[in-house]
């Protein structure tokens, strides 16, 4: 068992749940906001960033509602899930971020997914 804790984090994101889910389910997609480039082989992603490469798996989705990796080096049972949920009486749009951390990382993990989430709002014209 892991000894990383589950956070989670809401972001309102004025964008259609399908255009959304563009931005979190696909290497081009995710090359424009997440990473500087992303490659895709099967159920397998790699991420780069300043050539370096992280691999994650593709453990689960639902078009236009979730999509949730695996790091491969990481332990078992931890995993980043990105889910879109759409408020049924005001329609707003918003991107659930679900992901794990050491206790003494929580904080920065959370602003590493902050700082994200702004570059994907200005890629989608949504800042």
């Amino acid at each position: 068992m892991s000894d990383k804790i589950n956070y989670e984090l809401e972001f309102v994101i004025q964008s259609s749940p399908q255009m959304l889910y563009q931005y979190i389910s696909t290497p081009s997609g995710l090359s424009e906001w997440f990473a500087d480039n992303v490659n895709s082989r099967g159920e397998k992603f790699t991420f780069i960033w300043d050539g370096s490469e992280e691999v994650a798996n593709l453990l689960k989705k639902k078009s236009d509602e979730f999509i949730r990796f695996a790091w491969e080096d990481d332990d078992d049972d931890c995993y980043f899930e990105l889910r879109i949920k759409v408020d049924d009486i005001t329609s707003d749009v918003s991107l659930f971020i679900s992901d794990f951390a050491d206790e003494d990382e929580v904080e920065e993990g959370k602003l590493l997914w902050t700082n994200q989430i702004s570059s994907l709002k200005q890629v989608l014209g949504s800042a």
